[in-house]
Formats: C-alpha cells, structure tokens, sequence
C-alpha cells in the first residue's frame, strides 16, 4: 500500500467523492476550476507566468471555502495531495459530463 493509504487513485476517488456530498462545495470547486481555467489561458495569452498563481490561488481558495463552511471537513489535499489533484479534475469532468450533479 502506498504512503497515501490507498493503493490507486481508482481506490481515493470514491473517497475524494465522499469528502464533496454537499452540492455548493461540489459548485465552488466547478467555479475554482473555471476560474484556474482562466488564468491559465490569461499566462498564455500574455505569456506572463504571474497569472499561473493566480490559477493556483483561485482554485484552492474556492474549493477550501466550500469545505469549511459547507461541506465541514479539512479538504483531502492536506493528506492526498496528488491524488486530490487529479480528484480536482475527474470530478470536474464528470459534473462537465453529467456524471454528478452540480
């Protein structure tokens, strides 16, 4: 077993989807993540690297405020960091796609 206590991130995701059940948490990750979106393609666009913290930023900053005054627990990236990365974003895809619900 790894040092994350799950052996794949196909193990942390249900995981990761439990730690978001509350469906403003789950929205202000979906708003984080646009917004990172969007500074990404602003450091692009004006090949300025400063708005790479700024996606940076935004995006921990939304998901955090949905965990701590809506969801109620530590956000999973304070154990599972990598892992919840990629949660980030599977689950960002899967709300894209309608696999979960906004």
């Amino acid at each position: 077993m790894g040092g994350s206590g799950f052996n794949s991130f196909r193990e942390f995701y249900p995981f990761y989807l439990g730690e978001h059940a509350n469906p403003t948490c789950r929205r202000l990750h979906f708003v984080g993540s646009c917004v990172a979106l969007g500074f990404i393609a602003a450091a692009i666009a004006t090949l300025n690297a400063w708005w790479l913290l700024g996606a940076l930023v935004s995006g921990y900053a939304f998901a955090w405020v949905g965990h701590f005054f809506f969801e109620h627990n530590r956000p999973a990236t304070f154990k599972h960091p990598f892992y919840s990365f990629a949660g980030d974003w599977v689950m960002f895809k899967d709300m894209l796609t309608g696999k979960i619900r906004f």
